[in-house]
């Protein structure tokens, strides 16, 4: 079960059976040192994808589904039924990424009755890959597309990358349709939309605001952005720190700061004891094991974050001592730059 999350104007303690968890997070006498205006700001800045790099996204996106609609077409291959933008992108979380490291993730999507070899049999998983990797090559790149294990990467000169996830659809027993992914081997079953769904739907039901994209998706690339503020660190993909957003945002109507904290002090109180991360749509795990590295390794770095970013509940906390507590939780020197200016 989760932890008692007690909330006191003016302080902050999360406990599991009364025991305070570690000395990171205890009765806080006073408020929070007022960051806000400049976390909104780093936010829209650094964090926030701009129009023009979105829009040459959905251009890629879109070259690679005529590439692959031509080259099919050629050899009178399979008709895509259609595709779906699926992943941070179709949630609004995707985040700036030094040197162009982007990802989309594009699904396409076959009728499984489609897809039958030149000799009557039905194509593998591995086949149905290999096909559409087949199909995206490009004398352009200087990379060619690869298969991996879940999807066809196709790599970008600029440095981004999309990720074209290869689905069949069929005929349940009942007549229901089921999607399915080529995932390694196997057909396995997916609904990346309901994945969508789930998401958007949360964010409008729990923020307390309607501008710049609703608080708890800002509060989601604010904890990747974080996540991924050391090219060093072992952290879990975006989407496990969506769905541990989604179980433990605390929203703030008034400060996007203090929602941050309070949301990291949730995460980090669940991880104390409960490392599983479940799927939020399927019958599955998103984590592989009760201890999975790149878990722990966040549990830790939210806990040296907390630690760092207490000292903004102190009575004495001036300007230098909230800026550099910030500049050390996301990396970079923003907040000593605009504090201390």
């Amino acid at each position: 079960m989760n932890p008692l999350v007690v909330r006191v104007v003016g302080f902050v303690a999360v406990v599991a059976g009364g025991v305070a968890l570690g000395n990171m997070i205890s009765r806080r006498p006073c408020k929070m040192y007022d960051c806000d205006w400049v976390l909104r700001e780093f936010y829209r800045r650094y964090i926030r994808l701009s129009d023009s790099i979105q829009g040459r996204l959905r251009s890629n996106r879109d070259t690679n589904r005529d590439r692959i609609k031509t080259a099919l077409g050629k050899v009178k291959g399979p008709v895509p039924r259609g595709y779906i933008i699926q992943g941070s992108y179709a949630m609004d979380t995707i985040i700036h990424a030094p040197n162009n490291e982007y990802d989309i993730d594009d699904g396409i999507v076959f009728v499984a009755e489609d897809l039958i070899g030149p000799r009557g049999g039905k194509l593998s998983p591995r086949q149905v890959r290999k096909m559409v990797c087949v199909a995206l090559q490009d004398s352009r790149f200087n990379r060619q597309p690869e298969m991996r294990k879940n999807c066809v990467r196709v790599y970008y000169n600029e440095g981004h990358h999309v990720d074209i996830p290869v689905y069949r659809e069929r005929q349940g027993f009942f007549g229901d349709i089921i999607l399915e992914i080529a995932s390694a081997d196997e057909w396995k079953r997916s609904d990346p939309e309901a994945v969508t769904d789930w998401f958007n739907k949360a964010v409008v039901a729990k923020s307390p605001d309607t501008s710049d994209g609703r608080q708890m998706r800002r509060i989601t690339r604010l904890l990747k952005a974080f996540a991924r503020s050391r090219a060093s660190w072992n952290m879990p993909s975006g989407f496990v720190i969506s769905k541990l957003v989604h179980d433990e945002y605390v929203p703030n109507p008034e400060r996007d700061d203090v929602a941050l904290y309070e949301t990291m002090a949730a995460i980090h109180g669940r991880l104390q004891y409960d490392l599983d991360v479940e799927h939020p749509v399927l019958d599955e795990m998103l984590t592989e094991t009760a201890e999975d590295a790149c878990m722990v390794h966040f549990r830790l770095r939210l806990g040296d974050a907390l630690k760092k970013l207490s000292i903004l509940f102190s009575g004495d906390c001036s300007n230098r001592d909230a800026a550099e507590a910030w500049d050390a939780v996301f990396g970079g020197s923003y907040f000593s730059e605009r504090m201390l200016e």
